[in-house]
């Protein structure tokens, strides 16, 4: 018997305002950043601090990935193929709607680290999607996971809207324990509000 990865979640929880196909929504391309420069400065050092300078998976990428200094391959995955073309740090370029589909088109144990910024609230299906992460990571592997309080409200998902910016944490350290496979995570607030966009920070390892 199948387990079903979202029991105990409200009904409706991972719907959205927006049902139509995120292909409509992100046909256009939006080459802008969806933080400010503070909070992007935040996830560069963030990278940097978890080393991830091997063969990197950015999720639900656009036309920048916010790497102090890129790794050796990055592999961007995301919706727009325009965007993607335009990300100059990118090796390998992905369009890939997970949302229609959570399998991510890599092999196994294929990549050294997972990274996902600012995206995980559009996602309708995140456990499926972050158990793949487990399958393409090594053995090791770091995934990286960093949000802040902005979002295209009629794409994020109902319980990330529903929830408190210092209950979105413990939403994604919920979503890596079911997908397995995941040490234990670590929430971190990588830049305080106030003063400019907060960024929180959700990491851990392929156990």
């Amino acid at each position: 018997m199948t387990t079903d990865p979202y029991d105990g979640f409200p009904p409706g929880f991972f719907d959205r305002d927006d049902p139509t196909p995120d292909t409509v929504f992100y046909g256009p391309p939006r080459l802008v950043t969806h933080i400010d420069d503070r909070a992007i400065a935040a996830v560069g050092a963030l990278y940097t601090e978890l080393g991830l300078t091997g063969r990197v998976l950015d999720l639900m990428s656009s036309w920048v990935s916010h790497f102090e200094q890129p790794p050796v391959e990055l592999v961007v995955l995301g919706m727009n193929a325009a965007e993607l073309d335009a990300n100059p740090a990118a090796t390998q370029r992905i369009v890939h709607d997970l949302n229609a589909d959570p399998r991510i088109p890599l092999p196994d144990a294929d990549v050294d680290a997972v990274v996902c910024c600012v995206s995980i609230d559009y996602l309708t299906r995140p456990v499926e999607v972050l158990t793949e992460a487990v399958r393409v990571l090594r053995p090791g592997g770091t995934v990286a996971i960093t949000f802040s309080n902005r979002c295209f409200p009629t794409k994020a998902v109902h319980g990330w809207l529903g929830t408190s910016d210092a209950q979105h944490g413990a939403l994604v350290v919920e979503l890596l324990r079911r997908a397995g496979g995941f040490t234990e995570p670590e929430v971190q607030l990588r830049t305080p509000a106030g003063r400019g966009d907060p960024l929180w920070a959700v990491t851990a390892r392929r156990a």
